[in-house]
């Protein structure tokens, strides 16, 4: 189990404390619960996530309407996604219709980390209560539209180097990778890539490319292709995403290395599962989304009865290999 702890400011300052569970795929808490009075009547909470074409945000929504669905006497719950990475323009639309609906809380995992923060400063300035997860809002940009969120979500760059410490572990010093890196907006693919970045430096790896495919499977496919032909040499594949991961594999599936390279990914969707555990992959990082979501609710709820929080909530991550599965 993965303990947060996290100190709340507003008033006398107080502990509170969750447990993650990953293999259950619920949160529990542990101290502080919710159960605030709210003189409205159930407060009404939306969920905005990224493309529900990513088998991670599908495991998000799961999460949250099943947390939803059991404390339905509590609040009520409506969960809200894109129809690919680069749709920001849905995101934007989903936080104004739940203000215009005078929805209480937005728990949103940002596709785009600026563009996202004016929508949501309005957000804010209307009386909603926003929770920012998985994918942090810039720091420079709140700043400017004069809002103080807290971020509550894993450490990107540390997940991303404990998948790249196991490629540069396998592959030796000397190892010649490429990187499939995330969209370049998004604070989380910044992040990852720097992690990769690290892991290149402490492996003494030797980084043949690195470039976008802006999370999606067919685009990451058509870029891994592309290295094949560009680099006879590629020994291993950073992927800073699941659903970029398996359009490497199909890449590498099609060019018959598949195994010969070694991949590595980041989210532990279902879909890689069995690629790990035949040698397709070797390692991917969970993050654990769908706790995630249910944590924004109830740290939503808390907020809405009054508490004040603000930093960085850190969220688990871990390496899963073949061992793990």
């Amino acid at each position: 189990m993965a303990r947060i702890e996290q100190l709340l400011t507003g008033g006398r300052a107080t502990r509170r404390q969750f447990v993650l569970t990953g293999a259950a795929g619920s949160i529990v808490l542990l101290a502080g619960g919710v159960s605030p009075a709210f003189a409205a009547g159930k407060p009404k909470i939306g969920l905005v996530m990224k493309s529900l074409a990513n088998e991670f945000f599908k495991q998000m929504e799961a999460g949250a309407e099943a947390y939803a669905a059991k404390n339905a006497a509590k609040f009520d719950f409506k969960a809200v996604g894109m129809k690919d990475e680069r749709d920001f323009a849905s995101q934007v639309d989903a936080v104004e219709n739940f203000v215009t609906q005078k929805y209480d809380i937005i728990v949103v995992a940002p596709a785009d980390s600026r563009a996202m923060v004016t929508p949501l400063a309005k957000a804010v300035k209307a009386g909603v209560a926003v929770i920012n997860i998985d994918v942090e809002l810039d720091q420079e940009a709140k700043k400017a539209a004069g809002i103080d969120l807290a971020f509550f979500g894993p450490d990107n760059r540390a997940g991303a180097k404990l998948a790249g410490d196991a490629l540069a572990k396998a592959l030796g010093a000397g190892g010649k990778v490429v990187i499939l890196e995330g969209n370049p907006e998004a604070d989380n693919a910044q992040q990852r890539k720097k992690g990769f970045d690290d892991s290149i430096a402490d492996g003494k790896l030797q980084l043949l490319d690195s470039k976008t495919a802006h999370w999606e499977t067919e685009e990451a496919n058509t870029l891994m292709t592309n290295f094949l032909t560009q680099y006879h040499d590629i020994q291993g594949v950073m992927a800073a995403n699941d659903s970029m991961a398996l359009g490497v594999v199909k890449a590498l599936d099609s060019a018959g290395k598949s195994g010969a390279i070694k991949v590595v990914g980041f989210d532990n969707i279902p879909a890689v599962q069995p690629l790990i555990k035949g040698g397709k992959m070797l390692a991917t990082v969970e993050q654990y989304g769908a706790q995630m979501a249910a944590m924004g609710i109830d740290y939503g709820l808390r907020q809405l009865a009054g508490e004040k929080f603000t930093g960085w909530v850190k969220t688990d991550v871990k390496l899963i290999t073949a061992a793990d599965l």
